[in-house]
């Protein structure tokens, strides 16, 4: 079973969902729409959506916030900057864990407020240390008779993340990145010190 991954009810386009919710719209989120990205970026997100980074969390976009595609670039910054975040009704949406199952984004999200004892509105990313979600306003479903695939938000609109937001939360990842790998060093340090770790001890110790 696999978390993130839907598809739009009204025409089975396979997406994979960013937020869930987003701040002051509950009934919204934002997704990627995996048929429009290249095979580059497709692959790319799907490795991710796959890895143990991306099941274990809550938020994809977290994820998304500290990956790389393959020519190097932020992959949240760049599907912004690019207009694959495309924002949608919770209830347009199905998510599909495995091809036998599908949930409502709109019930998987009253499920999981009631399971943590909170309201529908506190599901969005509220921290600044996560990824942070646009607020925007609600857009209404395609009506065409053939469904055509939704427009995507475009990089200059207000109703996307920002370029002060998402140099903000890249920051922030920066940071807490930095510190990580600081406490991993101390870590192997103490499992298995290098030479000079251990001249410098060796050295401290005969003085």
């Amino acid at each position: 079973m696999l978390k993130h991954i839907g598809r739009v009810k009204k025409n089975q386009r396979k997406v994979v969902v960013a937020f869930k919710t987003l701040p002051d719209e509950p009934e919204s989120c934002l997704v990627v729409a995996t048929e429009n990205l290249s095979s580059e970026d497709h692959d790319s997100l799907i490795r991710l959506v796959e890895s143990n980074s991306g099941q274990t969390a809550d938020e994809f976009a977290d994820v998304m916030a500290r990956s790389t595609l393959s020519d190097g670039s932020n992959m949240l910054s760049r599907f912004h900057a690019t207009g694959k975040l495309v924002k949608f009704g919770t209830t347009a949406i199905e998510m599909t864990p495995d091809t036998n199952n599908s949930i409502n984004l709109a019930e998987l999200n009253e499920l999981i407020a009631q399971q943590r004892g909170i309201g529908l509105t506190d599901l969005a990313v509220q921290d600044g240390s996560k990824a942070e979600t646009p607020a925007v306003e609600a857009n209404k479903e395609p009506t065409a008779p053939d469904n055509p695939a939704p427009t995507p938000l475009s990089a200059s609109s207000n109703d996307v993340l920002t370029d002060e937001q998402i140099a903000g939360n890249l920051r922030s990842q920066a940071d807490a990145m930095f510190k990580e790998a600081k406490r991993l060093r101390e870590e192997a340090e103490a499992l298995h010190p290098t030479k000079k770790s251990r001249a410098k001890k060796a050295s401290g110790e005969t003085s």
